[in-house]
């Protein structure tokens, strides 16, 4: 990122290609943590407490999250 622009390189050359994969990341890893903070709601208001690691697999990216 040149001169605080999330589209270009280090030298200033425009790279779309890193931007779009940083961006799709950004989404992911907030679809993720709103999926993971509704689990940890639904276990607290029905009683319960998650003791184990969860681990899933995102159907649209196939990224597993540990």
């Amino acid at each position: 990122m040149a001169n605080g622009n999330p589209k270009t390189n280090h030298e200033g050359y425009s790279d779309p290609t890193a931007y779009k994969a940083i961006k799709n990341t950004d989404v992911d890893d907030e679809r993720f943590h709103k999926l993971l903070n509704t689990i940890f709601t639904i276990c607290e208001l029905s009683g319960f407490h998650l003791e184990e690691r969860i681990i899933l697999k995102d159907t649209q990216t196939g990224k597993i999250w540990r």
